[in-house]
């Protein structure tokens, strides 16, 4: 399993003491000291090389499957012998302003931490170094990894939703620029964007239930000096959440008014199309009495009758012109 074990030390007291590919013999070892634990990091295992892992730190098959099949909802399960916890980090992509999203299956037991991620979208190695340069949270145990995997990925939702903002703000000024915009371009905008926000809000809207419960007594695995650092993740995912409730909330009054401003711009449209409709019709409308096969039509044999005529067409077209002009219709 080489590929697929990314890390796998044990700490003690706070400090990594060494790396080892036998997690069986590393678990044991870990547990036969009470003052250390294992921590074993995977990357997409097969089925074939996770039953190794949980077969030797006894982890619930229910949760052995969720961690193969990935696809799943940000929750907490309590089992007997540990926790299973499932995260979904997410990226940002600035060059295509997309989300993406990975999923981080956490494991805590006796003595023991195991990791499973599935994609990219991951902050567990820069969560680990970091780890690493402060020994006085590592020495807590594998709660302290829970709670430091937690934050990190709370963090990564509050710095994206802040990108998301700063797009948002931008395609709030195209929709309200003078000319505003392409209609086309921005409402298909609006669309991906509004996806965006929904595949943002499926990663942090389940999260906030198992914060809750972690900071509550109860929680085996979780000591009571370690629910108000939880309780500190939860306050941070509620700012993540609001974050994400406003985007969406302005995201549909966005798109109704690029939707209004639609339609104040078709009214302009067929309000002039009317106004040079009706400057056509009215030298139509005479040009139309006069070409009548009538015998008998006044002003006929008028010398002056075709250049009167031309003027009252010219009069009528400048009376309307000027009145249309005035109210805007052209």
């Amino acid at each position: 399993m080489p590929g697929v074990i990314k890390d796998c030390a044990i700490y003690r007291e706070g400090r990594r003491t060494e790396r080892t590919a036998d997690f069986a013999t590393a678990l044991a070892a870990a547990r036969a000291d009470g003052d250390s634990f294992l921590w074993l990091g995977l990357h997409e295992p097969t089925q074939q090389e996770f039953d190794l892992v949980s077969s030797e730190f006894g982890l619930h098959p229910l949760a052995v499957e969720d961690a193969l099949k990935a696809h799943q909802r940000p929750k907490l399960e309590v089992y007997e012998d540990s926790l299973f916890v499932v995260l979904k980090p997410v990226g940002y992509d600035a060059g295509t302003d997309t989300v993406t999203t990975s999923e981080l299956m956490v494991f805590v037991g006796d003595s023991f931490v195991v990791t499973v991620r599935h994609g990219e979208a991951s902050p567990l190695t820069a969560v680990r170094q970091r780890l690493e340069h402060q020994p006085e949270i590592l020495r807590h145990g594998p709660t302290a990894v829970l709670y430091a995997v937690s934050d990190a990925v709370v963090d990564d939702y509050i710095e994206v939703a802040g990108e998301l903002q700063l797009d948002l703000e931008e395609l709030e000024a195209e929709v309200f620029s003078s000319n505003g915009g392409d209609t086309k371009n921005i409402a298909a905008r609006i669309y991906a964007f509004k996806r965006e926000v929904l595949e943002f809000r499926r990663a942090t809207g389940p999260l906030l239930e198992p914060m809750v419960r972690l900071q509550n007594p109860g929680v085996p695995f979780v000591p009571g000096h370690a629910r108000p650092f939880f309780r500190d993740v939860g306050d941070h995912l509620t700012r993540a959440n609001d974050s994400v409730e406003g985007l969406d909330r302005l995201l549909s009054d966005i798109l109704a008014a690029h939707l209004a401003q639609v339609g104040v711009r078709q009214n302009d449209d067929m309000r002039k199309i009317s106004a040079w409709a009706a400057l056509a019709a009215v030298p139509t409308l005479i040009a139309g009495i006069y070409g009548m096969n009538f015998t008998d039509m006044p002003e006929l044999k008028w010398p002056l009758g075709y250049p009167v005529v031309l003027l009252v067409m010219v009069g009528i077209e400048f009376a309307l012109y000027r009145l249309f002009k005035r109210r805007g219709w052209l």
